[in-house]
């Protein structure tokens, strides 16, 4: 099983989420942070529509595709999870090589900061994003959740009341 870039979004930021979010218990339509980055990316840049593609690749959807240019283009609401963001592009770029796609690029656009950031995808960088991918398999087969991870970002997370649920 190949993950989506949805899962390797999450591997970077939490395996509970990644974990659960794989096991078909999702929770982001409760999120008002999740409503909010969709309708930023539906308004951030009207003209996109007509200029780029979205395709899928391998169950992962790439909203604006540049193909005259090769660039994928990312939106993003805020640069606080940067790592996950770089990491979820440098997926799509994996995904495009891997369908024969060479030499695209991406960009992460973060337009209420009005801040770009390019991403590549190098020689070297493909033996991370496959061991981020055997890891993301390894995990999401386990029988059992992983624990939750306790950090200050768990309050804007969508999984927030399930995690932190007192059972008695």
């Amino acid at each position: 099983m190949l993950p989506t870039a949805t899962l390797i979004n999450y591997y970077h930021l939490c395996h509970r989420k990644m974990w659960l979010h794989a096991n078909h218990i999702r929770m982001e339509h409760t999120s008002e942070a999740v409503a909010e980055g969709k309708q930023l990316h539906e308004h951030a840049y009207p003209q996109r529509a007509e200029r780029y593609r979205e395709i899928i690749l391998d169950g992962s959807k790439i909203d604006f595709y540049d193909p005259y240019d090769k660039v994928v283009h990312e939106i993003k609401k805020s640069d606080k999870l940067e790592h996950s963001h770089i990491a979820q592009v440098q997926f799509y770029l994996y995904l495009l090589r891997k369908n024969g796609v060479d030499g695209a690029t991406g960009l992460i656009e973060y337009p209420k900061l009005r801040q770009t950031e390019t991403v590549q995808l190098t020689d070297e960088d493909i033996p991370m994003v496959e061991s981020w991918i055997r890891d993301i398999e390894r995990i999401v087969e386990r029988e059992q959740c992983p624990g939750r991870i306790a950090k200050s970002k768990c309050r804007s997370c969508s999984y927030f009341d399930f995690c932190y649920v007192e059972e008695e």
